[in-house]
C-alpha cells in the first residue's frame, strides 16, 4: 500500500480486518498533503447536485450516517445556514436542492432543512441587515487529519505495518508478486514482496502508476488547489454557514477550534510540486471578499492567523471549470484472474467523506482476485476511541454528551477546555495516557499552550508523531495558540528523547 492519507489508511483498515498482511508506506507523516487540507466536513457536497451529480450525493449521505456512528469523538453533526441572497440562485431552486439532500438517503441522525428568518435566528446576528431570510440544513464536522491517524492506528492493531517516513522508491512485477524497494534514511534501504499493490498517492498517484507499470495512464487526474484562512472567531454561536458567491461558487464559514473561525475553501488548478502548495495572495483577498459580502465584520489579510492549502487529485472528467469537476472516484486494478501478473490498484480521485466506502469497494475488487472471501466489517466497528457507549456498540445515535459528562466526572482535576480536547481527540483513549494522573502536574511539563508531555510522549509512540508540526498541527491544532519559542520547545523535547533513546 502506497500513500497514507485517508484512502490508503482506510483500505490498510479494511484490509486489515480482513485478515490480509499488509504493509502501507507513507513518504511524509499520515495526512500531511490533501487529507489534513480539508474543509472539515463529512457532507454528502449539496452543491455537487447542481451538477447532476446524485449517484455521488447520495453515496456521500449514506455514509455520513455510517461515520457520525463510528467516530463520534471526531465527527460531530453540524448545522448550516445559508443566507438567500436575492442575486444568486432563486429560493426556489435552493429549496429543491435542500428536498433532494434531505431525501436522497436515509437519515436518521441529523434534522432535516427548513427555511428561517435571518432576523429572527441567533445566526442572523452576524450578517448584514440585506439577508433578512436563509435556510438551514444538516451535514456532519470531522478533524480530517485525525481520521486518518484512527483508520491506520486500527489497521496497526488488526495487524498491518505502518510505515511513515518511507519511501516507495520503485516497484516491479515478478511473475504473480510485486517486488519493492523502501527507503526511509539515505543509508537504509527495505524490500518487500506482495501479492498485490495499492496505489493510493494521492497527488503523485499518476506518477507513481506511470513508474511501476511504464506505460501511459488509462485515467488522468486534476490537480485542484484548495486553500483555507482562519481568523479570530466572528461569531459566538454554534452553527456554520455557506454562502453564495458571484462567481455560483460556495465558501463555507465554519466554528473552528472555540477561538477560531475557518473559511474556505478555493477551487484553482495547480500545475506545481504537491510539496510545495501554499496559499497565494490573492487566494487570501478572494475569501476575504467573499466573506466580507455576507458578515457585518470586516476582516482583511492582517486579520488572517493562520493558512492551509491541500491539492485534490480529482478524476479528470475534463469539466472546464474546477468546482464542476467531480470528486467521485474510480478504482482501476490492472492485473485480474484472467489475465498473468499480481494486481495493481489504482485509486483515482474520491473525497474524504466516501473513502470508507471507496476501501470496501477496493476490497471487493481484490480479494477475489487474491482467491479470498472475506466479509465487509468496517461499517459496523467503531474507530479507536469510537466506542462510548458501554460494550462499544455501534447505537443509532451516540451522544457525546453523556461521555463527556461521565469522563468529566472521573478526570475532575482537568480545565474544561483541555477535558473537552482530550475527550474529542481521543475518546475512550483519552485514558490511556490519563490512567495514572491525579493532577495537571502529573501530565509533566507544558511544552507548549494545552501541550503536556503526557501527551506527547502518547501521540509520538503510539501515533508515528516526530516533529513539532506533526503534534501541533495534524495531531491537535495547538499550533494556533503557540509563538515560535513553542514550535522550538517542543523540537528540542523531540531531540532530547532522541538522546535518552541512544544512551
Amino acid at each position: 500500500m502506497v500513500g497514507g492519507g485517508i484512502n490508503g489508511a482506510g483500505i490498510a483498515r479494511d484490509a486489515a480486518g480482513r485478515g490480509l498482511h499488509v504493509l502501507l508506506c507513507e513518504q511524509n507523516d499520515l495526512a500531511q498533503h490533501t487529507s489534513s487540507a480539508s474543509t472539515k466536513l463529512i457532507h454528502g457536497g449539496l452543491r455537487y447536485l447542481e451538477y447532476y451529480e446524485f449517484k455521488l450525493v447520495r453515496k456521500a449521505l449514506q455514509e455520513r450516517e455510517v461515520l457520525l456512528r463510528l467516530a463520534p469523538h471526531i465527527i460531530s453533526p453540524l448545522r448550516f445556514v445559508m443566507p438567500h441572497d436575492t442575486t444568486q440562485r432563486p429560493a426556489w431552486m435552493i429549496r429543491t436542492g435542500l428536498f433532494l439532500y434531505d431525501h436522497l438517503a436515509k437519515r436518521q441522525i441529523l434534522p432535516a432543512s427548513s427555511g428561517i428568518s435571518l432576523r429572527a435566528h441567533i445566526a442572523g446576528e452576524p450578517l448584514k441587515n440585506v439577508f433578512n431570510k436563509g435556510f438551514i440544513y444538516s451535514d456532519g464536522w470531522v478533524d480530517d487529519a485525525r481520521l486518518v491517524i484512527l483508520n491506520a492506528l486500527d489497521a496497526r492493531e488488526r495487524g498491518a505495518c505502518i510505515l511513515t517516513q518511507t519511501k516507495c522508491e520503485k516497484a516491479w512485477r515478478e511473475g504473480d508478486i510485486w517486488r519493492a524497494t523502501l527507503r526511509n534514511t539515505p543509508s537504509e534501504a527495505i524490500e518487500i514482496s506482495a501479492r498485490a499493490l495499492v496505489n493510493a498517492a494521492g497527488p503523485w498517484a499518476a506518477q507513481f502508476a506511470g513508474s511501476v507499470t511504464s506505460a501511459p495512464n488509462s485515467h488522468g487526474l486534476r490537480l485542484i488547489k484548495g486553500s483555507h484562512i482562519v481568523v479570530p472567531r466572528l461569531f459566538d454561536h454554534p452553527y456554520a454557514y455557506l454562502f453564495q458567491n458571484p462567481d455560483k461558487r460556495i465558501i463555507f464559514a465554519i466554528p473552528y477550534e472555540h477561538d477560531f473561525t475557518l473559511i474556505g475553501t478555493t477551487d484553482l488548478d495547480y500545475q506545481g510540486d504537491a510539496h510545495q502548495v501554499a496559499i497565494d495572495s490573492h487566494e487570501i483577498d478572494y475569501l476575504c471578499e467573499m466573506a466580507n459580502r455576507y458578515f457585518s465584520r470586516q476582516i482583511e489579510k492582517k486579520d488572517v492567523v493562520w493558512t492551509y492549502s491541500g491539492v485534490r487529485p480529482l478524476l479528470d472528467d475534463s469539466a472546464q471549470k474546477a468546482a464542476a469537476v467531480t470528486r467521485d472516484y474510480l478504482l482501476e486494478c490492472l492485473g485480474n484472474q484472467d489475465k498473468p501478473g499480481a494486481p495493481l490498484l489504482n485509486v483515482w480521485g474520491g473525497k474524504i467523506t466516501t473513502y470508507r466506502k471507496l476501501a470496501e469497494d477496493a476490497m471487493d475488487i481484490l480479494l477475489p482476485r487474491l482467491a479470498l472471501n472475506k466479509p465487509a466489517w468496517t461499517g459496523k466497528v467503531p474507530l479507536p476511541g469510537g466506542d462510548l457507549e458501554e460494550a462499544g456498540e455501534l447505537v443509532k445515535q451516540v451522544d457525546f454528551d453523556k461521555f463527556f459528562t461521565h469522563f468529566k466526572q472521573k478526570y475532575a482535576w482537568l480545565p474544561t477546555e483541555l477535558a473537552q480536547r482530550y475527550a474529542h481527540n481521543y475518546g475512550t483513549r483519552a485514558e490511556r495516557f490519563l490512567k495514572n494522573a491525579k493532577g495537571l502536574s502529573d501530565l509533566g511539563e507544558q511544552l507548549a499552550p494545552g501541550l503536556y508531555v503526557a501527551e506527547a510522549v502518547y501521540l509520538q509512540e503510539v501515533e508515528w508523531a516526530s516533529s513539532a508540526d506533526d503534534i501541533l498541527w495534524r495531531r491537535t491544532k495547538r499550533g494556533l495558540y503557540c509563538q515560535a519559542k513553542h514550535f522550538s520547545r517542543v523540537t528540542e523535547w523531540f531531540k532530547e528523547r532522541a538522546l535518552r533513546e541512544i544512551k
